[in-house]
């Protein structure tokens, strides 16, 4: 990768970085830069990288870099690295517009697949608490899906699995938490549609067992046995030994009622699904 490689080479330029240091001071333009090669700007902009806290120090030599010297190797490594600085520097859309950019002019490039991941992080590491808007998490799961399945070989596809998993619970405890809104409320029809889709579009997130629960809690509200039986009887063969089960067993047994699947609907559908093996 090309960040772990230019730090490598960081103690082999001293005499360099030391002259550039003096040639090119950080509050005039870059003009002095355009005496020295490709490669020696390259360097100054990794070692300010690593020694300095503000991305800018390390971004002007890169920059540079593309002006002085365009669409060569240099150039490429300097387009990639302006990405990780801004990300490493919690500068997450311009982040994302050099990877990008990166990815659009060179798709075929060994570090596509980090560029690739570089911009699903900018959407991942902004996700922020549940309670907040997940327009980003949404992003977040698009682009992480397509570093899986675009470079599926590569250790950012399996680092971008784990992160798609908590992204992808993420938004079902959204869903969660809207629905539990709604079931306090006693807006038991608004708290159903939440639950529905966290056992219909979510049904592999650790909040699934609680949806489930939920509905046979908000269908007895309404004095629908047949439903609240169905939710009971898909919790119980899926999840038997989750705690969400004995309560939802406690509050079917505690109405004469028994966990087992009644009635027509889309948990009824679920819940043959679910004998056939294709649940989960």
């Amino acid at each position: 990768m090309i960040v772990s490689q230019g730090y490598a080479r960081l103690g082999l330029t001293v005499a360099v970085l030391a002259l550039l240091a003096g040639c090119a001071p950080r509050d005039t333009p870059d003009e002095s830069l355009s005496s020295f090669s490709a490669e020696e700007i390259y360097k100054r902009g990794e070692y300010e990288l690593e020694t300095s806290r503000r991305s800018e120090d390390s971004l002007r030599y890169f920059q540079e870099i593309e002006r002085l010297y365009p669409y060569t190797e240099w150039s490429r490594r300097a387009l990639i690295m302006q990405a990780f600085a801004h990300h490493r520097a919690r500068e997450y859309e311009e982040s994302r517009v050099a990877a990008q950019r990166f990815l659009d002019t060179y798709p075929g490039d060994e570090d596509a697949p980090y560029a690739a991941y570089l911009l699903a992080l900018s959407f991942y590491d902004q996700i922020d608490e549940v309670g907040r808007d997940q327009g980003l998490t949404f992003q977040a799961l698009q682009h992480l899906r397509r570093v899986i399945e675009e470079y599926p070989n590569t250790d950012y596809a399996r680092s971008a699995v784990l992160k798609f998993e908590l992204a992808f619970d993420h938004l079902a405890a959204k869903e969660m938490e809207i629905g539990r809104y709604y079931l306090k409320r006693g807006n038991y029809n608004a708290a159903i549609n939440r639950f529905r889709v966290v056992v219909e579009d979510f049904q592999t997130s650790t909040h699934t067992p609680e949806a489930l629960h939920r509905l046979v809690e908000a269908y007895l509200s309404l004095g629908l046995a047949d439903e609240a039986q169905t939710a009971g009887a898909i919790l119980g063969y899926n999840f038997e030994a989750n705690p969400f089960y004995q309560d939802s067993f406690g509050l079917l047994t505690g109405q004469g009622l028994s966990p087992e699947a009644r009635g027509e609907g889309w948990l009824q559908a679920i819940y043959r699904q679910s004998i056939l093996g294709r649940w989960l």
